[in-house]
């Protein structure tokens, strides 16, 4: 008989989300809440809607740049042992690659990449067994469909050997370590009805972006009991935009 593997029920789990505050991020801070787990989030600039969410769903807001090593480093150490670690935070830079701003790019990387294998590093020092460490990555890293976007897609490529090699350091210990990479999904950054939707609704597969609720869903799963064979690996989640 096959047990049941329940992917709902995050009851005495403590979850660390940096880049909590908006868009996905937002949205799997509520998405574990709702859970049941203890959930922290980080956050830079977004003062007010990092407040709201806190007083939403009971979570720990906490500011801190993921581009500032040891601030991020020091955030996630206050977080005691952590079950589950999301690195959501990102930046996108875009644009003429001759005429980018070279510190506008060197930030991006801090960003996207630094922060992203700094922070999983941290919280795998004191992680129990069987913990999760989930990055939100990017379709781009697999395709560039379009010009103005080197930078942002070597920063989501290198999320991929990161993962790679961190399931082999932290798998003996049960920690799996997983990409997420999302295609057009309706946020802030990138809405549905933007001025560029009608151009990546025509290659998509489905024909609409995605949604936050799509993401979470896939995010919890892989932090679930069910997914403990399930790393190294990316999970594009793109309606089809890279197919």
């Amino acid at each position: 008989m096959i047990k049941e593997i329940d992917v709902t029920d995050f009851k005495g789990k403590t979850v660390l989300v940096v880049g909590g505050s908006r868009g996905i991020g937002a949205a799997i801070v509520r998405d574990f809440a709702a859970s049941g787990a203890k959930v922290r989030f980080t956050y830079a600039g977004a003062t007010d809607a990092a407040k709201a969410l806190a007083e939403s769903t009971g979570a720990v807001a906490v500011q801190a740049d993921a581009a500032d090593r040891a601030a991020l480093l020091q955030t996630v150490r206050d977080a005691g042992p952590i079950d589950v670690f999301v690195y959501n935070a990102g930046l996108l830079i875009n644009g003429d690659p001759l005429e980018l701003d070279a510190d506008a790019v060197d930030r991006m990387i801090d960003v996207n990449v630094r922060g992203a294998y700094h922070g999983s590093v941290e919280a795998a020092r004191a992680m129990p067994a069987n913990g999760r460490i989930i990055v939100i990555g990017s379709v781009n890293g697999d395709r560039v469909p379009f010009p103005g976007i080197s930078a942002y897609a070597m920063t989501k490529s290198a999320l991929q050997g990161m993962a790679r090699g961190l399931a082999r350091d932290f798998g003996p210990r049960g920690i799996t370590v997983n990409v997420v990479q999302p295609g057009p999904t309706d946020t802030g950054m990138n809405p549905a009805d933007g001025p560029y939707a009608s151009q990546m609704h025509a290659v998509m597969a489905t024909g609409r972006h995605g949604t936050v609720d799509e993401v979470t869903h896939l995010v919890r799963y892989l932090a679930s009991p069910g997914a403990s064979g399930t790393t190294g690996a990316m999970h594009t989640i793109d309606g089809g935009f890279g197919a």
